[in-house]
């Protein structure tokens, strides 16, 4: 195991260790490649516990190295450690390791360090580890950076650690938003520009991770066996998986329920619950409830997306699923208002509202609607949803916000029951 920590901490004896790592070899011959803003959000002033979650593949371990490359420049190299977790075979190895560092530590005369943990919740009970070294003061003058691929487990238990973070943050890293991805582009984002149009389509073949803005055609399989991963990891039957998974996509864009799906595949409703609350945890995909007035109508049909254009298409291609082009744009809406709102809804009662998020009320049309809809209601063809993503990324959202037009027909008393 020693030996294991020293390669991973190749700073820590060379100078030029950044040409020996494959994750910043990777990086560097990238034909498209940026710092991951999420960076910045990571507190480096001792006392601090960040907890950094978000899926497999998303660039949290080549960001980790990027942060590393930074910070060996103005400190001790010795101070900063790494460790993927997925080299411990549990939480005592794990604190083998911890021990090994505070020994390398004290040796060294290192007062305060950096300490990275990586895919640290692959391991059972880790956090009764860290939360004892916590209690103990033992990390008083350092910065801990506890990294994740599953919510499931870090953010139940971030809440193990209630006053023990100091100035710690949570984190959550995701796939390139549409904004984002036009400026990795270069592409300026604001309405009117014309290669926004054209990234927009790329967009939705490509989806945010690095490895598909990057056209890696082993990127697909390698996404669809990380979760499988994971699913195995936290107890369930990857082959089950796979089944929920090409019903969402088959089933999209309309509402479904936990019981069709339970129905056509001879399971209990309440495993298609788990498995999508699994594949919610996994950041695969987000449910939309069905929002009426005040109120939220949880045990009705539900609108479930994929949260990533590439996630879906890989699975939508690897399970055999025909992914509808109408529930790809519908979920690139619904994704970004989640993130813009951290919540999203639709209705539905004799017309359907895709999207329900703060004062957005939006139906989206693959091609040019064919009915009015009621004040207040924004009908987003395709070619009018890229602008609405920048938009709805400054702060606009309704069709006043916009300068727009929303729909005039239909009572208004529809449009307020229906969207709350």
């Amino acid at each position: 195991m020693e030996e294991l920590i020293y390669a991973q901490n190749p700073w820590w004896e060379w100078s030029n260790w950044e040409a020996r790592d494959r994750d910043l070899r990777n990086y560097s011959r990238a034909s498209v490649r940026w710092v991951p803003p999420w960076l910045r959000e990571i507190s480096l002033k001792p006392f601090s516990l960040n907890i950094v979650v978000g899926p497999r593949q998303v660039g949290k371990t080549t960001g980790a190295k990027l942060l590393v490359s930074e910070l060996v420049k103005t400190r001790d190299p010795r101070s900063i450690f790494y460790f993927s977790c997925d080299l411990a075979a549990d939480a005592r190895e794990l604190r083998w390791v911890l021990d090994f560092y505070r020994r390398f530590k004290q040796a060294n005369g290192i007062e305060s360090s950096v300490i990275i943990l990586d895919e640290v919740t692959g391991l059972e009970d880790w956090w009764r580890v860290v939360k004892g070294y916590v209690d103990l003061n033992l990390f008083e003058r350092d910065v801990l950076v506890l990294m994740g691929s599953a919510s499931f487990r870090l953010k139940r238990f971030a809440e193990a650690f209630p006053g023990r973070r100091g100035e710690g943050r949570t984190v959550e890293v995701l796939p390139l938003s549409f904004p984002e991805y036009l400026s990795v582009h270069g592409v300026e984002a604001k309405r009117g520009e014309e290669r926004a149009l054209a990234l927009f389509e790329r967009y939705l073949e490509t989806g945010g991770y690095p490895r598909s803005v990057n056209s890696d055609e082993e990127f697909a399989e390698d996404l669809v066996a990380s979760v499988e991963k994971d699913a195995v990891k936290a107890g369930r039957d990857p082959k089950l998986l796979r089944m929920v998974a090409r019903e969402l996509i088959s089933r999209a864009p309309g509402a479904t329920s936990f019981n069709a799906i339970a129905g056509d595949l001879g399971v209990s409703h309440n495993t298609v619950h788990d498995y999508v609350r699994l594949m919610e945890d996994m950041f695969l995909v987000g449910v939309a409830y069905m929002r009426e007035g005040g109120r939220v109508l949880y045990r009705r049909e539900k609108k479930i997306f994929f949260r990533d254009p590439f996630a879906a298409r890989a699975f939508a291609t690897l399970l055999g699923a025909e992914l509808s082009e109408a529930a790809l744009l519908e979920w690139v809406v619904q994704e970004h208002a989640y993130r813009r709102f951290g919540e999203v809804y639709f209705w539905r009662n004799g017309y359907e509202v895709d999207v329900i998020a703060g004062r957005c009320r939006v139906e989206v049309k693959k091609g040019k609607a064919h009915r009015r809809y009621p004040k207040g209601v924004l009908v987003l063809s395709e070619e009018e949803i890229p602008f609405f993503l920048l938009e709805l990324q400054a702060g606009a959202c309704d069709a006043e916000e916009r300068g727009g037009k929303g729909s005039s027909a239909g009572s208004n008393e529809g449009a307020r029951g229906g969207a709350g």
